[in-house]
């Protein structure tokens, strides 16, 4: 388990390093890469549910994703490699069709919050699944720290995609109660020839 946990350090940084490294590109391009993002209900964008979450409209969107994307994202890795996949695309797939089923006619949405706020569901609902020690402290942590986001889901700033942030949710919900639960690993039984009295 501790290297999977380890890899899945290793994947969290490798996506934050990917989000920025794509934003860049996007800047000195004059943000040709914003077309890949989602337009609900066109086909053509469709597959842009896969894209869309590592986008970003300029280095303020990025920079106010990167935090919490890196924070509740290593919490998340914690539960290993495979678990943190898992989440991911479950995420991405839940997050993403909710976009583009359910957005605004004629708007155009990306960005890392779609993750933020799963890996936020994840988290939280993690912890009454698991019932762990490691698991609900995490939840605690997530709740006092970034409480807070749960009003991300409401549709008051007509610039942000509450419908991202709310599919998002939903989506890390579903891994949480859905992804196989971790196992004890059994305790040996004793040796009767070799006690270690």
């Amino acid at each position: 388990m501790k290297g999977s946990r380890l890899s899945a350090v290793y994947a969290v940084l490798a996506i934050t390093a990917v989000v920025w490294l794509l934003e860049i590109v996007d800047f000195l391009g004059g943000g040709w890469l914003d077309g890949y993002g989602i337009v609900p209900r066109h086909l053509g964008s469709l597959s842009h549910i896969f894209s869309a979450p590592f986008l970003h409209f300029g280095f303020d969107h990025l920079i106010s994703n990167t935090l919490p994307l890196v924070v509740l994202g290593l919490l998340v890795a914690m539960s290993g490699l495979g678990r943190f996949l898992g989440a991911t695309a479950i995420i991405i797939l839940t997050g993403g069709l909710g976009v583009w089923l359910f957005s605004g006619d004629h708007t155009l949405v990306a960005g890392s919050s779609i993750l933020v706020f799963g890996y936020f569901g994840f988290l939280v609902v993690r912890g009454f699944v698991e019932r762990r020690t490691l698991d609900i402290v995490a939840m605690i942590c997530v709740v006092i720290f970034y409480g807070t986001l749960i009003l991300g889901v409401l549709p008051v700033d007509p610039r942000i995609s509450w419908i991202g942030h709310l599919f998002g949710l939903i989506g890390g919900v579903i891994a949480a109660l859905k992804l196989p639960r971790r196992t004890e690993r059994p305790t040996p039984a004793p040796d009767p020839y070799n006690p270690s009295w």
